[in-house]
C-alpha cells in the first residue's frame, strides 16, 4: 500500500508516517522545509499551487492507495472577540486548512484514480461540529467546519471512481497544538485513526467519526 501524508513532520502526522513505515508500507510524507531524515519526502506547502503542481509532477504515474490530509494550523488560539481575529489570520487559516486539503486532493486525483479502491482521510476536528459549539476559536472552528463540508461533497463526487472519503476527529491529543493537558496520547490517536482508515470503504464514504470509531455529531 502506498500512503501519502501531508504535514508529516510532527505530531499526529509524524506518528502516522512512522507507523506505516514500520509496518512496511510505502509512505510518502510532505514537509515544508528540509527533509527530516530517512524515507520518502516531498516538499509541499499545501496552500501553494506551484508546490502542488511540482508534487503532482514528481509523483506522476504512482498510484496512491491512501491520502491523509493532515496538514493544518491553529492560529487564533486565545484571540479576543473584541479585538482579535484579524482578517489576514482568517485568510491564512482557510488557505491551509480548507484550500490546502482541496488542492492536495485535486493534485493527486490521477494517483488516487490509478489505485484500486483508494481512500482519502481528512483530519478535521470536533471543533467542526455545529451541534457542539461552545464559542471561541472562531477561525479554526470555521475552517474545520468548512473542510468537513469539503469532505462530504468530495465523497459524493468521487463515489463513481470508487474513492472513499472519511473525515475524522483525532481526539484532544498531547501535541504542540493540543497541549500537554490534552486527554489522549499521540499513540492512542494514531492507533485509532489507523483503524478508522482501514475500516473506511465506499459504503461508508462521507463519515465523520471520532478517532475511536464513534460517530461524531455534525
Amino acid at each position: 500500500m502506498r500512503v501519502l501524508i501531508t504535514g508529516a513532520t510532527r505530531g499526529i502526522g509524524r506518528a502516522l508516517r512512522d507507523a506505516y513505515a514500520e509496518a512496511g508500507e510505502d509512505v510518502i510524507g510532505t514537509c515544508r522545509g528540509a527533509k527530516p531524515g530517512a524515507g520518502r519526502w516531498v516538499r509541499l506547502g499545501v496552500a501553494d499551487p506551484a508546490a502542488q503542481a511540482a508534487m503532482a509532477a514528481d509523483l506522476a504515474g504512482e498510484a496512491i492507495d491512501l491520502l491523509v490530509c493532515n496538514a493544518g494550523v491553529y492560529l487564533d488560539k486565545g484571540q479576543s472577540l473584541e479585538t482579535g481575529y484579524p482578517a489576514q489570520m482568517w485568510a491564512d487559516t482557510f488557505a491551509t486548512n480548507v484550500a490546502g486539503v482541496f488542492l492536495s486532493v485535486q493534485s493527486l486525483l490521477p494517483n488516487l484514480r490509478a489505485a484500486r479502491a483508494a481512500k482519502i482521510a481528512i483530519i478535521s476536528s470536533t471543533m467542526a461540529s455545529q451541534e457542539n459549539a461552545p464559542g471561541g476559536s472562531y477561525i479554526y472552528r470555521a475552517s474545520k467546519a468548512a473542510v468537513l463540508n469539503v469532505g462530504r461533497n468530495l465523497a459524493r463526487d468521487l463515489q463513481p471512481d470508487g474513492i472513499a472519503v472519511g473525515i475524522y476527529h483525532p481526539g484532544w491529543v498531547q501535541t504542540d497544538m493540543g497541549g500537554a493537558g490534552a486527554s489522549i496520547t499521540v499513540d492512542e490517536s494514531r492507533d485509532g485513526l489507523m483503524a478508522r482508515f482501514a475500516d473506511l470503504s465506499i459504503a461508508k464514504s462521507g463519515v465523520f467519526e471520532n478517532w475511536d470509531g464513534r460517530p461524531h455529531p455534525f
